[in-house]
């Protein structure tokens, strides 16, 4: 199935993409935020002389905060616009970050995490609002997966800039540099962002009281695309995550015997394998949208398959290029979630999309946040038995495999269903036209 053309598609062109782009590089600066505890994790501990169970509480929080935060941010952009929501994140992650900077105690530290965590968890949401509303429906899943990029660029902007910022300049400028950034993207979002081009100004909702609130989540949850897009997230993205945001650096050096510096450089593929796997998928699901199952599911069976080889090589060490073909297959994990969205999208109207997304987005983090509780408790029940722990992963991908199997029917025929009346509403369009043109 190829994409098609949707009735009222805005133009796209290249104000779509400078106006896009303004919402991009917020979404960048968030997740430079977000992951600039990654590299700070050692002078974290010195700073506050806490261990490492109170130190990976700051990123089961920022995960906490982020994924609790998913539908109500989505309503917030679909009553307010991107532009409240982008700029009261922009507010909230800068001052997250400036008082983190500036933080010697642990609570005032864990509080501003928080803080950051809330603006952190508005940006993405938005930036898929803006660019539904900005470019052609057909153009959907590249706009989705160039967003994602800028969340990569911001992770690797983190681990090559940041480190060595902090080991030259030390804790205070690092950080209170990091919030810089997020006051200069603010001011780019109050001069220069708009939420929709000229002309396409969509129709007016009532959003009074509760029963709006009430009435976008259970429409929006009703949709089968939706709950769909929400499990290909759950399934897909969580191994990746993990693994960068905290258990995979201690894998590689404690299980498999890895220097900092060979670990480090893994990590790195990971980043550079989504960047590349990206591309890939945006172009090819943005030609044919009858390849976002199969890529969600090849994906899915290959992840599963290289841990499940990872985790089996007799010995207990793997030969490296092993361990790089789990860092490169991990790299599509993000790119894979993303496939979520697209299966959400022309299941709800443009006016519920941010809820839809806000459900989405839910469910990778929510794997996520399951699975970094799930291998510590392991890790600390077997004695550090990286191999034990890590199997939790095959548990939530049957889960996430056994609901976008049951789903995927109804999805599909519900969505053939609005393209065909979508062609036969383009055709009464264009008929009066062409008649009055003869």
């Amino acid at each position: 199935m190829r994409a098609v053309a949707v009735p009222g598609d805005p133009p796209g062109g290249r104000r779509a993409v400078l106006v896009w782009g303004v919402g991009t590089l917020v979404y960048l600066v968030a997740v430079v935020h977000r992951t600039s505890l990654g590299v700070a994790g050692i002078d974290a501990a010195d700073r506050f002389h806490v261990g490492a169970s109170a130190l990976s509480s700051f990123s089961i929080l920022q995960v906490l905060v982020y994924a609790g935060m998913q539908i109500p941010v989505g309503l917030m952009v679909d009553r307010l616009g991107t532009k409240k929501v982008l700029t009261l994140g922009a507010v909230l992650y800068t001052a997250g970050q400036f008082t983190f900077g500036l933080s010697h105690s642990y609570p005032m530290a864990l509080a501003a995490r928080a803080v950051l965590g809330c603006g952190d968890a508005m940006t993405f949401v938005s930036v898929l609002r803006l660019g539904s509303r900005w470019f052609p429906a057909r153009r959907g899943p590249l706009v989705t997966q160039a967003a994602a990029l800028f969340g990569v660029a911001g992770n690797l902007i983190s681990t090559v800039v940041l480190s060595r910022l902090l080991h030259t300049a030390g804790w205070t400028p690092t950080f209170l540099g990091a919030a810089v950034a997020g006051a200069f993207v603010l001011l780019l979002v109050v001069f220069f962002l708009q939420d929709h081009p000229p002309g396409y100004e969509p129709a007016p909702v009532e959003h009074a009281g509760a029963a709006y609130v009430r009435r976008q989540i259970a429409a929006s949850w009703a949709e089968p695309g939706t709950r769909l897009g929400m499990w290909t997230h759950f399934t897909t993205q969580f191994p990746g995550m993990v693994f960068l945001l905290l258990w995979g650096m201690p894998f590689l050096v404690e299980a498999q015997h890895l220097s900092r510096g060979a670990a480090g450089a893994l990590l790195t593929l990971v980043v550079l394998a989504n960047m590349a796997f990206g591309m890939v998928f945006g172009q090819l699901i943005s030609r044919h949208h009858g390849a976002r199952l199969p890529l969600t599911l090849g994906v899915v069976a290959v992840t599963a398959g290289t841990w499940a080889a990872v985790l089996g090589w007799p010995g207990g060490h793997d030969p490296m290029w092993l361990l790089v073909a789990l860092c490169v297959v991990l790299g599509a994990s993000g790119p894979a979630s993303m496939i979520g969205f697209d299966f959400a999208r022309p299941a709800n109207p443009p006016e519920r999309f941010g809820t839809a997304s806000g459900i989405v987005n839910i469910g990778g983090f929510i794997a996520s946040m399951l699975t970094l509780l799930a291998i510590g408790v392991l890790l600390d029940s077997t004695g550090d038995d990286y191999r034990v722990a890590w199997c939790s992963i095959f548990v939530l991908q049957a889960v996430g495999l056994t609901q976008i199997l049951r789903l995927r029917r109804a999805s599909e025929r519900l969505e053939r269903e609005r393209i065909a009346v979508s062609r036969v509403e383009s055709v009464h369009r264009t008929a009066p036209a062409t008649l009055s043109g003869e």
